[in-house]
């Protein structure tokens, strides 16, 4: 069998099943590389969205709400950051699932 026809999905009826064309294997670093690189683009995303939070938050709050307080802002961003690192370590919001499941062959993107 040449080298196309084994890149090729298998045709109906020519005996061969979709599980007997091999795909082809992707790099463990790559593999390792989109994982990292997918969940720090989740732990940015969930960032993002608290920060956007907390500004709505403050923006609603009254003058005098401790929800409006800029005194301990730097350390709720960093609190906020952290968090995100956490739940996106989670793989929580499966954003980073998604897009491994366009950077990887199917039998690899399941794999967490």
């Amino acid at each position: 069998m040449n080298t196309l026809n084994r890149l090729l999905p298998a045709r109906p009826g020519s005996g061969e099943t979709a599980d007997a064309v091999a795909a082809p294997k992707p790099d463990p670093a790559f593999v390792a590389k989109a994982t990292k690189a997918s969940v720090e683009f989740e732990s940015f995303f969930i960032a993002h969205m608290l920060r956007q939070m907390r500004s709505a938050t403050s923006e609603m709050a009254g003058q005098d709400s401790v929800f409006n307080n800029k005194a301990n802002s730097d350390m709720q961003d960093m609190a906020d950051t952290m968090l995100a690192g956490h739940i996106a370590g989670q793989r929580a919001f499966g954003i980073a699932d998604a897009i491994l499941r366009q950077l990887l062959p199917a039998p690899l993107n399941n794999s967490k």
